[in-house]
């Protein structure tokens, strides 16, 4: 299997549309397919705090539900928008306000449709995938190896937000655990969440989420080959907003 995973893109269109040429994709068709017949996966947050949230949900959903040429599992921002398209109270902060702001400009019946895509797009994704005969695991904020291929409650806060402690930081974001220093699989696992200004790779996995949305970069994994491919952002950088994680 070949398949080219992206990281966080939460709105930035443009520097999704640059980095999957830069991966050799042609867009002949509105579509970004790969003439060697590479796939393209998505780790989750598709959406909020960038300039164009909606169009991206539109060109995933294309690509995974219509036309069934890539892979896609759900962020913690996807299962807020999704909470908030079927009716659910959810606050409106933390990035969503720039999806519904685009949502709310729209007429009534293109809402329609795009909501109707991104339920559609939700519901039929996995809270994690499992490829290329178990070598390889996609999850947005990552998973704990005795996790992988189980899908209750735990799994689902897990992939969604990460080893979380229930604790927070003075800011409010919530306290995590390093799971990936622990980690001891076999098989790779990519994922993103959390914003690092350089892929962060320990024990077999990556993060993949260069705060694109924040001025950091966007950014590929090429797998099997295991290169990783970025271009930058055009959003202003915003230093706080990527972690400094401990190394050693």
């Amino acid at each position: 299997m070949k398949i080219d995973i992206i990281g966080d893109i939460h709105g930035c269109y443009k520097e999704f549309d640059t980095l999957t040429q830069e991966l050799g994709y042609k867009w002949d068709n509105g579509i970004p397919l790969h003439p060697d017949g590479r796939i393209l996966g998505f780790v989750g947050d598709l959406t909020d705090r960038g300039p164009e949230s909606l169009k991206v949900v539109e060109l995933v959903w294309r690509l995974v539900v219509k036309e069934k040429t890539a892979h896609y599992v759900p962020g913690n921002h996807c299962n807020k928008l999704y909470r908030f398209f079927i009716g659910n109270k959810v606050q409106i902060t933390h990035g969503l306000e720039t999806t519904v702001e685009e949502f709310q400009s729209l007429e009534k019946k293109v809402q329609r449709e795009i909501r109707n895509k991104f339920v559609a797009l939700y519901e039929s994704a996995p809270l994690h995938l499992i490829l290329d005969d178990k070598k390889l695991v996609i999850a947005h904020a990552g998973i704990r190896e005795d996790y992988i291929g189980k899908n209750n409650s735990r799994v689902k806060t897990f992939v969604l937000y990460g080893d979380i402690t229930g604790e927070k930081h003075p800011d409010g974001s919530p306290v995590r655990r390093d799971w990936a220093r622990n980690y001891q699989g076999k098989a790779v696992i990519v994922y993103g969440h959390t914003p690092v200004e350089e892929p962060r790779i320990v024990n077999n996995t990556y993060n993949i989420d260069t705060g694109c949305v924040f001025g950091g970069k966007l950014t590929a994994l090429r797998y099997p080959e295991m290169e990783l491919v970025s271009v930058p952002s055009s959003m202003p950088f915003t230093e706080e907003k990527f972690r400094k994680i401990d190394e050693e």
